[in-house]
């Protein structure tokens, strides 16, 4: 197993112990249950549910049983063949993110135990599934304790959030953040994590009937600031000096809501583009380049798993959102848990998301 330096020895004893597990009980072999496509296209007519045979683990894998796995809008565009990162090959399982139990684990395995809970480090793992047989390799152990909701949803959008906000530019207690899709589930950690780290955000939704409830919801997360797409094009917040001009900007719109969060940067600061819901371009004015300096940059949370996978960078990563969402710093987006043989109603609702924040579908393993 590569071996990963860590600065937290506790944390590394949590991940990690170094007593040889014993033998565990002998696991009768059965069939479970995974969703399969064989071909791209739309979701609800090329997903289908089959069995297979359950694999034993081998020298240096684990037998999991899954016990919660969100179906992320970034699955519906794999699935449909627009996402860039794609299985190697179809028929495929798809998944990225869940939360597991471990069943059984092969010979030489030092560092897990049976009963342990795992979260994928790897993508296209194929978690929409009951049971697979994976490498020690390809999961990161966390505790038990994490709540399944927060758990099932670690590896993307708080490690999205928390990345942007560490990786382009050094941000201190008092600075400011500013963001659109404020209401996302990235942008709601965004915010939590600011909170923790003393950084206030300005944060920017769409209008909506429930606009005040949508505001609360965000404030209580721990929201300096809600405003809508059109009281941002007008706020004096920074003109009269009760904020500091935004030190970073995070866009996961483009179109004309990014031209307006960038408006407000401060000189030499960066715009972080994550998203693009709006499906119109960031243009960004000539103005902004020669006399503000604006550095316009990209973030995808693939790319960086893949180049960083043994780094000590994500393994603290890690350490650190583990530790705020067991102090309640951290806490999981708004979900519904739908039953894994109804995953139509999961996919269906991903697809057509729509309310205040929106609802995390994420597909319940048990009672199958």
């Amino acid at each position: 197993m590569t071996s990963i330096t860590l600065k937290s020895v506790n944390f590394l004893k949590l991940l990690r112990n170094n007593n040889v597990s014993s033998v565990p009980r002998r696991f009768n072999s059965g069939t479970a249950l995974k969703l399969v496509y064989s071909e791209y296209g739309d979701p609800i007519k090329v997903i289908k549910q089959e069995p297979e045979q359950i694999q034993e683990p081998k020298d240096g894998e684990i037998l999991i049983k899954m016990l919660a796995s969100p179906v992320n809008p970034a699955d519906i565009n794999t699935i449909q063949g627009k996402y860039p990162a794609k299985p190697k090959s179809l028929p495929s399982v798809p998944g990225n993110e869940g939360v597991a139990k471990i069943e059984k684990v092969g010979a030489g395995v030092k560092n897990l135990s049976e009963g342990d809970h795992v979260v994928p480090l790897t993508n296209h793992l194929g978690t929409w599934r009951t049971h697979l047989t994976v490498k020690v390799d390809d999961v990161l152990k966390v505790p038990t304790t994490l709540g399944l909701v927060e758990a099932a949803t670690l590896t993307v959008n708080p490690c999205t959030a928390y990345r942007m906000l560490r990786d382009y530019i050094t941000l201190k207690p008092g600075d400011t953040v500013i963001q659109n899709g404020g209401n996302s589930a990235c942008g709601q950690n965004v915010i939590q994590i600011c909170r923790a780290w003393g950084i206030r955000t300005v944060n920017v939704v769409r209008n909506r009937s429930n606009i005040d409830e949508l505001k609360k919801y965000l404030t209580d997360l721990g929201a300096t600031h809600v405003l809508t797409e059109e009281e941002v094009r007008t706020t004096e917040l920074f003109k009269s000096g009760e904020l500091a001009r935004p030190r970073l900007a995070l866009n996961c719109v483009g179109g004309k809501s990014a031209l307006e969060i960038m408006r407000h940067l401060d000189n030499g600061s960066p715009m972080v583009t994550y998203g693009g819901m709006s499906r119109e371009p960031v243009t960004v004015p000539t103005s902004a380049l020669i006399f503000k300096d604006i550095q316009i940059r990209g973030f995808w949370m693939t790319r960086w798993s893949k180049e960083k996978a043994d780094s000590v960078d994500r393994f603290e990563m890690f350490e650190e959102l583990i530790s705020m969402i067991s102090s309640n710093e951290l806490r999981g987006p708004a979900y519904k848990l739908v039953n894994f043989k109804n995953y139509k109603e999961a996919l269906m609702n991903t697809m057509t998301v729509q309310g205040m924040t929106g609802q995390k579908l994420i597909l319940d393993f048990n009672n199958i």
